[in-house]
């Protein structure tokens, strides 16, 4: 199947009245480049109402931030986290949906002055008590959003993926040193205790040399839910599962290998599912390492939910499973005799911080001078191996990925 067919499925009503929605609405897909699009799309569906998981605690914490675009993640996830902060606090709201940012803002005691459309959102540089902005919207609109937080003065953190295309990372790089302001990108994982005991203990010699990975990442998209919809729409995601799901693992194989792959080779499997008629549903990767290790990856928008990687070494072999959930993610060894394992009890405040380090991480690198993690740097190397994969899926071949040391450059 060409990628500009379109088939329909029977018994699909539900996909059809979204693509019905779409051409009403002039929303043909694809009709629109990325830099086009400057607003988060309004069109979509209403966005999920606050879900209070539970309250900021009392107490002044001096580093604000403001998150602009108040989606699921969000709100369920993102802005409860800051209950556990000892540095951050939310201070600022950007939003389309002024009836729910005001929801919001009276539930997390966020002045009204504080409270931005999409429209106004340079007034935030008059704005003394945000200090940066968390910008979680459709993908495309990452490197807008982000140049214009750093001409306002603010430092910036950046959900995943950074960008859709590698210009839009360096354009977010560069804005960052003239604004003289840090650029974080939301690797949440990176904060994640059972992750960091992972890595720990790959790096420490336990497993032996290294010489495979696994990564799989899938869950089942439903477009009912408006975040699944602009998925669907190049022009707003940059690509399909892969750029959603299979990111975890493209990072995921970096950080457990700890080197970058040299080549690439993918094959991405058709799909008669008119939805995935712009991007892709089912894509799988093989990543091959100057050391000699393989580093396998699937993603895919119609199997049931998957988050796990694999580790092979010469001594022991393990892994993580699940690998990226928000909380009880588990890890163990095994030496085909004993196993030992690591896990964060479910449900326990504990569990739950790897939100709040991902937001205490850059202002406690802002006073400190410590190390960022999860650079735009980082960030701009995932979305040019992502680019590779696409790129060797496209045309059937190896892709070289050997550009050199990029934490050098």
């Amino acid at each position: 199947m060409s990628e500009n067919e379109t088939h329909d499925v029977p018994g699909s009503q539900i996909r059809r009245k979204f693509l019905q929605a779409a051409s009403a609405a002039g929303l043909a897909l694809g009709a629109r480049s990325a830099s086009a699009q400057t607003v988060p799309p309004d069109h979509l569906a209403p966005r999920p109402a606050p879900q209070h998981i539970r309250p900021l605690p009392n107490g002044r914490r001096a580093f604000g931030y403001a998150i602009v675009g108040l989606g699921k993640y969000a709100v369920n996830q993102i802005i409860p986290a800051f209950a556990e902060c000892q540095h951050a606090r939310l201070v600022g709201l950007v939003s389309g949906d002024p009836v729910k940012a005001q929801k919001i803002a009276k539930a997390y005691d966020v002045p009204d002055k504080n409270i931005y459309s999409y429209d106004n959102f340079d007034n935030i540089k008059n704005n003394p008590d945000i200090d940066a902005v968390y910008i979680i919207l459709p993908n495309a609109l990452h490197a807008d959003f982000a140049e214009r937080a750093f001409r306002a003065g603010k430092h910036v953190m950046c959900e995943k993926p950074m960008a859709t295309s590698v210009e839009d990372c360096q354009r977010m790089l560069d804005a960052s040193r003239r604004a003289g302001k840090q650029l974080m990108i939301g690797y949440r994982c990176h904060f994640d205790p059972i992750t960091q005991k992972a890595i720990k203990t790959l790096r420490s010699g336990q497993f032996g040399q290294l010489r495979v990975v696994t990564t799989e990442n899938t869950d089942v998209l439903s477009i009912d839910d408006p975040s699944g919809q602009w998925r669907v729409r190049r022009n707003l995601s940059g690509g399909g599962s892969l750029m959603d799901l299979g990111i975890y693992g493209v990072n995921g194989a970096r950080y457990l290998l700890g080197e970058d792959p040299i080549e690439v080779t993918a094959v991405r499997a058709p799909s008669t599912d008119p939805i995935f008629h712009e991007v892709e549903d089912i894509i799988s990767w093989t990543f091959r390492y100057r050391s000699g290790a393989l580093a396998h990856g699937n993603s895919s928008f119609t199997a049931a939910g998957t988050s796990r990687f694999g580790v092979q070494g010469a001594k022991l072999t393990g892994g993580l499973n699940p690998a990226t959930a928000y909380y009880n993610n588990r890890f163990e060894a095994s030496s085909g005799e004993e196993t030992q394992v690591w896990a964060d009890p479910m449900f326990q405040i504990p569990a739950l911080n790897q939100f709040s380090a991902q937001l205490d991480h850059l202002p406690d690198v802002i006073k400190t001078g410590k190390p960022l993690l999860a650079t735009g740097q980082e960030g701009m190397q995932d979305i040019k191996l992502i680019k590779a994969i696409y790129e060797s899926a496209a045309t059937r071949r190896p892709v070289s990925t050997d550009w050199g040391d990029w934490r050098k450059a």
